[in-house]
């Protein structure tokens, strides 16, 4: 039985810099060849507690890119893209699901814009995938860029790949609120994940998507392999965020939830099936804007103490050593007040 590793387990080999500013690295990531360079590989998630058009729009200022949810009607999305164009947003991106509905959505999200589809489902690696992503190249051929998942093996990120995929995200059963490792039995741990799937010879992007809870993170999945990282939990509970503050307790809170949680699939379709996430809240955080800054300047401190000057510099220069427990714990600010 194969060992496999977590972030937590992991941590990156200081080694000599000659950067003398964190102005001088270049942490921006290929998404559409001579189409589209995001200047941070940061992707917010399509769920409907983190990106509709003002998360969208704060990605893109920062310099990453927002994927509109899918936990609507066609119509729904649709306005949302829309009101995003309207706000000045020159590239947005959409969910969609499989069957031929979603096919029907795809080409309603074109017609007003968006160049880059998201076929998003839980288990990437299904024969329904694999026919929305010949039928949507049947459809659209390159004409747009095709991001699809989740998958957590090498085997499936080839298959997605050949079955059309441009970018692929790589990561089943680690987010905060996903709970299908104890609900399913089935997962990995996304780092391992990255780590094999960056192995693959197909051309697709390697998108690290669920566990990633600080930049310290965002840097081990980017030295692994990845070309972008999408986040939820870390965006959750910001002004941008779809939805109204509540008080509870006297506390200002928003609400985050996963897709697979009974209240999401009882409020977009009605119904549940397999109950694979939870609903929470999450403390109230005001503008994104500082938090992505924030994000962006720890990666860029992350290649600083490797002496890389740009993304693939840093992949072909990072060390990984395992960690115990205890050194974990050492890594975390621990001062007794």
């Amino acid at each position: 039985m194969k060992k496999t590793v977590c972030f937590d387990d992991v941590l990156l080999v200081p080694q000599f810099s000659a950067i003398e500013s964190r102005s001088e690295i270049d942490i921006s990531s290929v998404l559409r060849p001579d189409t589209l360079t995001l200047g941070v590989p940061i992707i917010s998630s399509p769920m409907d507690t983190v990106t509709e058009q003002h998360m969208a729009r704060a990605m893109e200022d920062i310099g990453g890119l927002g994927v509109i949810h899918r936990y609507n009607s066609a119509e729904q999305q649709v306005m949302i893209v829309k009101k995003a164009r309207d706000i000045g947003t020159v590239h947005v991106a959409a969910a969609i699901g499989v069957g031929s509905a979603h096919l029907e959505r795809a080409a309603a999200l074109y017609d007003v814009g968006v160049r880059i589809l998201c076929v998003d489902i839980a288990h990437g690696h299904h024969i329904l995938m694999k026919k929305m992503l010949y039928d949507l190249r049947e459809i659209f051929r390159d004409a747009v860029h095709i991001m699809a998942g989740n998958v957590a093996t090498l085997t499936a990120f080839n298959d997605l790949a050949d079955w059309g995929a441009d970018s692929i995200r790589v990561g089943i059963g680690g987010g905060s609120i996903c709970s299908t490792r104890t609900q399913t039995g089935h997962g990995m741990p996304t780092l391992e994940s990255i780590i094999s799937c960056a192995s693959s010879d197909r051309n697709a992007k390697l998108i690290a998507d669920g566990g990633l809870r600080t930049s310290g993170d965002i840097v081990k999945a980017l030295a692994a392999g990845a070309d972008f990282v999408m986040l939820g939990s870390m965006l959750a509970g910001h002004a941008e965020t779809p939805g109204d503050a509540i008080f509870i307790n006297g506390q200002k809170r928003k609400v985050y939830r996963g897709m697979a949680s009974k209240d999401a699939q009882i409020e977009w379709r009605g119904r549940t099936s397999s109950v694979e996430g939870v609903s929470s809240t999450v403390s109230y955080r005001g503008g994104v804007a500082e938090k992505l800054h924030e994000i962006k300047t720890g990666i860029r401190s992350g290649l600083s103490y490797t002496g890389a000057r740009n993304l693939c510099e840093f992949r072909s220069k990072a060390l990984f050593i395992e960690q115990s427990s205890s050194g974990a714990t050492e890594g975390l600010t621990h001062i007794n007040l």
